[in-house]
């Protein structure tokens, strides 16, 4: 993302924080910055931001973070208003980035879903598919996680007020644990673990609670997808297993849905 010092002559950068469909744990996440928060409220004015407070200041606007998937008309017709008042946008989170855990339905047939969950499901107005900002408008830059760090929104924040580039990792979750000195859970335990193949990013989280990595900040840059999954095979992981894997909080996020439905293939083979 090229970034540029804001040259606003003297007028504090004004900030908006947009919700689409989620969970608000990425906005949360803000809000829990507590102490470094009064700081960025220091550097920026919070013109928008429904979760925290009841006023609005109009666009345009320096810095719009944007947390949710489009999953609807009306959010698709938003999210392009929100582009043409928005000098950067930032996408915050797996729903944003990736289309989130609603994504799941792109492989089904959400009329079914909405005629089982709805009594009357003919008052709902969705789209047959649950995407990521980016699939609808240009981003500025994407920062991942379910949730995302609270310390990599402010570093986002704090790259574009000074017009340098963001120093958010792309390298895979191993780096972190090897950080942290834990054991491989794969290697140590025979856990199915995704950190191979996923961006850091969570600090290891995970694996310091004795669990494997789940994936919830998407694939790292290149990540070796196959041969992880000839390792977990080796271990009795089936296609099925690997979809599954794959198919959670940035399962529509590219290569993690090339790999899934070539793991669908393999299974419906067998």
């Amino acid at each position: 993302m090229p970034v540029h010092a804001m040259r606003l002559n003297g007028r504090t950068p004004l900030m908006a924080v947009y919700k689409f469909s989620s969970c608000d744990g990425c906005q949360l996440q803000l809000l829990n910055l507590e102490d470094e928060l009064l700081d960025l409220v220091g550097l920026v004015e919070i013109a928008l931001f429904l979760e925290a407070r009841r006023r609005e200041l109009p666009p345009p606007y320096d810095i719009a973070l944007v947390e949710g998937s489009i999953s609807t008309p009306e959010e698709e017709e938003r999210i392009r208003q929100i582009r043409r008042d928005s000098r950067y946008l930032i996408a915050i989170g797996a729903c944003a980035t990736s289309g989130g855990i609603q994504a799941l339905r792109n492989w089904a047939d959400v009329g079914e879903f909405a005629r089982t969950v709805y009594a009357h499901p003919a008052y709902i107005k969705t789209l047959e598919t649950a995407t990521p900002i980016a699939s609808h408008v240009f981003v500025d830059f994407e920062l991942r996680g379910c949730p995302v760090s609270g310390r990599a929104l402010v570093e986002i924040i704090s790259a574009l007020l000074a017009g340098r580039k963001p120093a958010i990792p792309t390298y895979s979750v191993c780096i972190e644990c090897k950080r942290a000195q834990l054991p491989c859970r794969l290697v140590s335990e025979g856990k199915p673990c995704l950190g191979p193949v996923t961006q850091a990013g969570c600090g290891a989280l995970c694996p310091k609670f004795n669990r494997a990595c789940y994936g919830c900040f998407g694939p790292m840059e290149q990540p070796n997808i196959p041969s992880l999954g000839n390792r977990l095979a080796s271990e009795g992981a089936t296609p099925r297993d690997m979809v599954r894997m794959l198919r959670s909080f940035n399962g529509y996020l590219e290569p993690f849905k090339q790999a899934s439905e070539l793991y669908e293939r393999q299974e419906d083979t067998h």
